[in-house]
């Protein structure tokens, strides 16, 4: 699994080495001790999986401290534009976007951590998402930021046919959102 730093201080983007011939594919989706050996140390809690069909947008979202997830995502089956949103007041990237593509072909992961908005759009006809978080879900400790906020501005591979549930609709603002 190789570790690669992205200009967002903890967040890294995981490639890890696909063995695939005619009888199909093996790769390692987890490895404590490379994970401790890229400085990394999480004590991972809690696994979550959600289904969604094309044009599915889920997001942003975040848990306030002390309730803060960092997450472990990947695509099972599909492909997502991914996004993470720096939240962190002191950080160097506060209010910047991260975008990529995860899809069941190259078998990404995005390892957020603690600080971040998140949220991704379903770009196959149906995906299975799945993330690893360090903490537990808090109901009063939830928040989220509005997916077409104008000063985040993010570009998102979708803009028709969005599905987008109704409490994602009615978050707020990057400006108005709660402090993490």
């Amino acid at each position: 699994m190789e570790y690669k730093k992205t200009e967002f201080e903890g967040l890294y983007v995981l490639t890890p080495k696909v063995f695939a011939d005619d009888r199909g594919y093996f790769y390692e989706s987890y490895h404590k001790q490379k994970e401790e050996q890229a400085s990394l140390e999480y004590k991972w809690i809690q696994d979550n999986e959600s289904y969604s069909a094309r044009g599915v947008l889920r997001g942003l979202h975040y848990q306030c401290a002390p309730h803060g997830q960092a997450k472990l995502v990947r695509v099972i089956q599909g492909k997502v534009q991914d996004i993470a949103v720096d939240i962190r007041k002191e950080s160097t990237t506060y209010g910047k976007c991260f975008s990529i593509i995860l899809d069941d072909v190259k078998k990404q992961q995005l390892l957020i951590p603690r600080g971040f908005a998140h949220g991704f759009l379903v770009l196959s006809k149906t995906a299975i998402f799945s993330y690893k978080c360090d903490n537990f879900y808090n109901k009063e400790s939830e928040g989220g930021i509005h997916y077409s906020d104008a000063e985040l501005n993010v570009s998102w591979e979708m803009n028709d046919g969005l599905i987008i549930s109704e409490k994602d609709k009615l978050l707020p603002t990057f400006g108005n959102h709660r402090t993490y």
